[in-house]
């Protein structure tokens, strides 16, 4: 045995270790459980260096991240466009640390808005705010990202703010307001996350607004007080919010919303309420994770639905990596199925 692959050898067993206790977590306690201790390892620098530095890592991230590089994310979006898809791109990276870093990443996603105008791309833009700096200063924060909206808007082209842990969704909404009313940046939406209790009364002022919404289950660790703590209760939402995102309302006020689901059942209620409201498919569409039931996305599309997949780079993947994994137990099993092959 040679001694790269002696160290590489020793260097997985933490890793072994580490995913043999997620495994029985799986098992043992189920999805609840599982999906808790991953979200704690998705904010946890330990666990990020010691996943980080493993290659097969980031090999068997990549079914879920384009790659590192704007040119990989590139590649991936016109493959996606091929097939009748639109894509919304994120330039990976939250919770930045210095004000250098939440530079370079305005500067970064500044630079992806032009190059889809100039590769002729069908794709938008999403960005979290801590990414800018918003647990440094919010006023940096929202300088950057004024900067990054009015780039949108020059290029004609759509800025969705991301929506982050519970803590965050008032300033959230508060700067989307911000650059909507006081810059005049219609080319601006957010994300609404149904597991929170308060989404009801942020998607009823929403659409007073006017503002496109993306709207999702949610994918980070939430206290009771603030969230529903049974999937059976955030999949009620959802459909209640869907439905008001699509009412008669929110149409009148030309609301677009995106509903982001890998969910079959809150995707056939949707497709329900569509056909029973006579609702043009024009007015929203479905929306997906790259790598996250492929075929179902083909499916919808070949339907004649309007189907967007939301497209991840950068080097900051593994936040990201094991929130997905959190998701789903078969992402998990997916990641373990891959380690235990190399």
């Amino acid at each position: 045995m040679s001694k790269d692959t002696f160290t590489k050898r020793r260097a997985a067993v933490p890793i072994s270790i580490l995913l043999l206790i997620l495994s029985g977590l799986l098992y043992w306690f189920g999805e609840t459980w599982s999906r808790h201790t991953l979200l704690y390892l998705s904010k946890a620098g330990w666990a990020r260096a010691l996943v980080g530095a493993l290659p097969v890592a980031k090999q068997v991230a990549r079914r879920f991240v384009a790659g590192e590089t704007m040119s990989e994310a590139v590649a991936v979006t016109r493959e996606l466009n091929s097939r009748g898809m639109h894509v919304t791109l994120d330039y990976l990276g939250e919770g930045v640390s210095n004000r250098k870093e939440a530079e370079a990443a305005r500067a970064e996603i500044i630079r992806l808005f032009d190059c889809i105008a100039e590769e002729r791309l069908d794709a938008n833009v999403s960005v979290k705010l801590t990414q800018l700096g918003l647990k440094l200063d919010h006023r940096l924060a929202f300088e950057n990202v004024l900067a990054i909206a009015r780039k949108a808007q020059v290029t004609g082209n759509f800025l969705r703010i991301d929506m982050e842990d519970s803590p965050l969704v008032d300033i959230t909404l508060d700067i989307e307001r911000r650059l909507r009313e006081e810059f005049g940046l219609a080319n601006v939406g957010v994300v609404i996350q149904a597991y929170l209790y308060r989404s009801e009364a942020d998607v009823t002022r929403l659409i007073k607004s006017s503002t496109g919404v993306r709207l999702c289950k949610g994918a980070y660790m939430e206290p009771e007080d603030v969230a529903f703590p049974d999937k059976a209760d955030t999949d009620r939402n959802f459909v209640k919010l869907m439905k008001l995102l699509l009412g008669t309302e929110a149409r009148a006020k030309r609301v677009y919303v995106g509903v982001a689901t890998h969910d079959e059942n809150m995707i056939g209620a949707t497709k329900a309420f569509v056909r029973e409201q006579k609702i043009d498919r024009a007015e929203f569409e479905f929306q997906m994770l790259f790598g996250v039931r492929r075929e179902l996305q083909d499916k919808l599309v070949g339907e004649g639905y309007r189907m967007r997949v939301y497209v991840p780079y950068g080097t900051a993947w593994y936040p990201y990596f094991v929130r997905r994994l959190a998701e789903r137990p078969a992402n998990l099993w997916f990641f373990l199925s891959n380690f235990a092959r190399r």
